[in-house]
């Protein structure tokens, strides 16, 4: 709609935000009325329409079987349109117009903002199925006209309420007509059964809906004034209302077809499965990030142990070897605190590298510089854990082997992160240190970090692991693992 309404009309930003307002908000107005509804905007030099925007009813039979937006129509062919544009009244003259051996009643209403007519919608009605009409289909018949009345006087839809049509309910899901005073004049059975859903054992018509709905809602104090105003529809509102163990979903749509409101529309759904599949997804969540949290809390106590148990040794060697493992399990630890504080079992992998950047450098410190440069973006978990493992296991490698205990230099640790969804992470690894001994071969080296390393990388993330020499000095590391994308 918005590349249309620039191309061909004359249409500023605001009424084009007014158009989104209306088109987020005329799927009622469809059902309601059983009928196709078309957008008709104005081309810029007044010669033709440019239809922008579609909606075929949930209620009944489609009068389109083709797609409708984008059509260009010269003024004069539709004469309802002109009517309704110059005029800016709703037009229902006309005898019924013939498509596909399908008799189609056609009607133009005008759409108006601040005065101004923007467009027509044109409203049609496919009359093959039409029969004596039911109290419900009567009921929704005048909620369309009022509606339309509204939209024909600039009043609807309502600037202040953003809708969202996926979550907000819709006429079929529960409808209830309202008069001025908030009695109910009509319930349709979806409502009265969503309504017994909280607990009522009487019938709707003829009762105060905001009475009825603030006692049926439990509440310690006072009856609940503001739920009372909501449910009798004196504002366009949206709320919930709990009791009995069910839950319903309501919507207050004042109804002011001349500027007074006669009554009011409230849609209604019943949610109760869905809030509680809701609630036990919250639950779920919850307890995986509790556990998340006592593994974190459980390795930082095996670390403690290990660290005490280091500074007993008398062997330099086993005391290095447990400070290696203290920064193993450190870098376990570290995912599985980020993902304690997280919905899903997915990480911002640039604060866990910098964070075991940190940890790794205490080897040295004030000797030799760490950095990282680019990107990890988010991971899962599978892939985070043993990634940050791998991490630890070069970065502590470089830090130990490249350089001589007094010597200066520089570690760098760069990520380059495709897209698409075959997405590869390309991690380098780079010191300046003093390099790789002659006839190193990492494939085959027996150290234990890059068993680790290699271990991980092949074996758990399905990439691969090359460690060469650097151009210049120093040693390079590259990781090349494949990564689910991002979202």
């Amino acid at each position: 709609m918005n590349d249309l309404v620039r191309q061909h009309t004359a249409l500023d930003e605001s009424d084009l935000e007014w158009l989104h307002l209306l088109v987020s908000e005329w799927q009622l107005l469809s059902d309601l009325s059983f009928a196709d509804l078309v957008l008709w905007v104005p081309t810029r030099d007044g010669t033709r329409y440019v239809s922008v925007a579609q909606m075929r009813p949930n209620t009944g039979p489609t009068s389109y079987q083709d797609d409708m937006v984008g059509h260009l129509v010269p003024r004069g062919r539709r004469p309802l349109l002109d009517a309704a544009m110059d005029e800016g009244r709703i037009v229902r003259e006309g005898d019924p117009e013939w498509r596909e051996e399908v008799p189609v009643r056609v009607e133009s209403i005008p759409v108006r903002r601040e005065g101004r007519v923007l467009g027509v919608i044109a409203r049609n009605t496919n009359l093959l199925t039409v029969r004596t009409p039911s109290r419900l289909e009567l009921t929704y018949l005048q909620s369309a006209s009022d509606l339309a009345q509204m939209i024909a006087a600039g009043s609807f839809p309502f600037p202040e309420q953003q809708v969202d049509m996926d979550a907000s309910p819709r006429a079929g899901d529960g409808l209830i007509r309202l008069d001025a005073d908030g009695f109910v004049q009509y319930a349709s059975p979806n409502a009265l059964s969503a309504y017994h859903r909280l607990g009522l054992a009487a019938d709707l018509v003829g009762q105060h809906l905001g009475q009825i709905t603030a006692e049926l809602a439990p509440s310690r104090g006072p009856v609940d004034e503001a739920l009372v105003k909501l449910a009798s529809g004196y504002a366009p509102r949206e709320t919930e209302v709990e009791g009995n163990g069910g839950v319903i979903q309501l919507r207050a749509i004042p109804l002011k077809p001349k500027g007074t409101r006669i009554g009011s529309l409230v849609l209604l759904r019943d949610v109760t499965e869905l809030r509680r599949r809701e609630r036990e997804l919250i639950t779920k969540d919850a307890t995986i990030r509790e556990i998340h949290h006592r593994v974190k809390n459980n390795l930082q106590t095996v670390a403690a142990l290990l660290r005490l148990q280091a500074r007993r040794m008398d062997s330099d060697r086993g005391r290095e070897a447990l400070n290696e493992a203290v920064r193993r399990v450190g870098s376990i630890a570290i995912v599985h605190e980020t993902l304690s504080q997280n919905l899903d079992e997915r990480v911002e992998f640039d604060d866990i590298a910098d964070r075991v950047i940190s940890m790794v450098a205490e080897i040295s410190p004030g000797k030799v510089v760490c950095r990282r440069n680019g990107r990890f973006g988010i991971l899962d978990a599978e892939v985070a854990t043993p990634l940050s493992m791998v991490l630890t296991e070069i970065l502590q490698n470089a830090l130990e082997h490249a350089f001589a205990p007094a010597e200066r230099g520089t570690v760098e640790v760069t990520a380059v992160r495709g897209d698409g969804r075959d997405a590869r992470l390309l991690i380098t690894v780079q010191d300046d240190g003093r390099g790789l001994p002659d006839g190193f071969d990492p494939q085959r080296a027996g150290n234990l970090g890059l068993q680790i390393v290699r271990t991980l990388v092949e074996g758990e993330l399905g990439g691969s692991f090359d460690m060469r020499p650097a151009p210049g000095r120093g040693t390079r590391v590259v990781l090349d693992v494949p990564v689910r994308a991002q979202k």
